[in-house]
């Protein structure tokens, strides 16, 4: 029986199980198993190399956006007319066979976006080309899921699952969980808040499912048993993602108004070039990229090159500032100049750990290296030799 086979043999039993408080350690352990065999299944067949499956697309800009959804969405004509690179559009369903990329150039930044092609329902398990598409948007910023505003809500649903099954979480926060192995002692359980889902019992099953029997645990949130099966696995990424439904066009004032008070929904009509604006705005929002400006020393803020910064991307701060400049700069920072919305007046003389915000201008002042030794009067400025074996001799008088 191949691992497909296994899982949706455990699928079947799963709902086949009624839940109730005595069948939760046996549907805990289940999910657990489910977790293991999805992760085999995303490993690469064995005697090839290790790289991964995915689009030959080379990183470039300041961010990067995938187009994620069914055939015929309209994914293709949103990358044409948001960054300008012809991605052919028709009729039929599958009409983007692999990555296309573009670049949107938005305020003074550079994003690429992704047109990848369309996944069906069972991408997760390697039909169609699902592998490579969530390949690549494992890699992105921020997925944007494109979905026509005329289907059911089950199109989302169908996705969301999809990318569940391969470890992206969608808008969720990593759980706060402190797991660790370790390889003698035990297994230890603890808990800074009340638990309602889970129970030390439970937790030693699905420990004892992947055979780990030394553990440190530590839930500092009333966390269910998929989230501490993430913590495990170890292999999740949590993303942002927004839901973008075209074709609003073809459907009524009051649906589009239901689809738009939905969290991380926006609705656009690429056909009559409808809200298109906004859905940057929205993008920009999600992405949370920080724009610093450079001043040097007696001149004007250079307002035309921003560093750009991100949280999820090292960090905002102005020791990951010096960083993204060069590695050696933070060891000869005397001290850094604000002007901006970070600051309390302006300018602020600030540390490295000062979090720099959108727009700021940023003045480092570097350390003077001193010229010799020795202080005041007594500062030696001779380029002679320091050793008295290695000066030169003078030649003796003469009689």
């Amino acid at each position: 029986m191949g691992i497909i086979e296994k899982i949706k043999e455990i699928e079947a039993e799963m709902a086949r199980t009624q839940k109730n408080k005595a069948t939760e350690y046996h549907l805990g352990q289940l999910k657990a198993k489910i977790a293991k065999l999805r992760t085999q299944l995303l490993e690469p067949p064995k005697g090839t190399s290790g790289a991964g499956e995915g689009f030959e697309v080379t990183k470039y800009g300041h961010g990067r956006v995938a187009l994620i959804g069914f055939p015929s969405v309209g994914k293709s004509t949103l990358l044409t007319m948001l960054t300008g690179t012809h991605s052919e559009a028709a009729s039929y369903e599958f009409t983007t066979l692999t990555c296309i990329p573009g670049i949107i150039h938005y305020n003074g930044t550079k994003i690429q976006l992704l047109d990848l092609p369309g996944i069906i329902e069972g991408a997760s398990e390697g039909k169609g080309r699902g592998r490579q598409v969530i390949a690549v948007s494992k890699s992105s910023d921020v997925v944007l899921m494109v979905l026509d505003a005329s289907k059911s809500e089950g199109h989302r649903q169908i996705l969301t699952k999809e990318l569940e099954a391969v470890g992206l979480r969608l808008n969720k926060k990593p759980p706060q969980i402190y797991f660790k192995k370790k390889k003698t002692g035990g297994i230890s359980f603890n808990s800074t808040a009340p638990l309602t889902h889970v129970d030390e019992k439970l937790c030693y099953q699905i420990l004892h499912e992947y055979k780990i029997h030394n553990a440190e645990i530590l839930f500092r949130e009333d966390a269910t048993v998929d989230d501490f099966i993430d913590v495990i696995e170890g292999n999740r990424k949590y993303m942002k993602c927004l839901y973008v439904y075209n074709k609003i066009d073809v459907i009524g004032i009051d649906d589009v108004d239901k689809l738009a008070r939905q969290p991380n929904s926006i609705v656009i009509s690429c056909n009559l070039n409808l809200n298109l604006d906004r859905l940057l705005a929205k993008m920009w929002e999600a992405m949370g990229l920080v724009r610093i400006y450079t001043k040097p020393q007696g001149q004007q803020p250079d307002f035309t090159d921003p560093v750009v910064l991100s949280a999820d991307r090292g960090g905002c701060s102005v020791e990951d500032f010096c960083n993204h400049i060069h590695r050696s700069l933070v060891k000869e920072v005397k001290y850094v100049l604000v002007w901006g919305t970070s600051a309390r007046h302006n300018p602020q003389n600030c540390g490295l750990s000062q979090v720099l915000q959108d727009e700021d201008v940023v003045q480092i002042v570097k350390k003077k290296e001193r010229e010799g030794e020795g202080r005041g009067r007594f500062k030696s400025h001779t380029t002679g030799p320091a050793r008295i074996a290695d000066r030169e001799k003078k030649a003796p008088l003469k009689q």
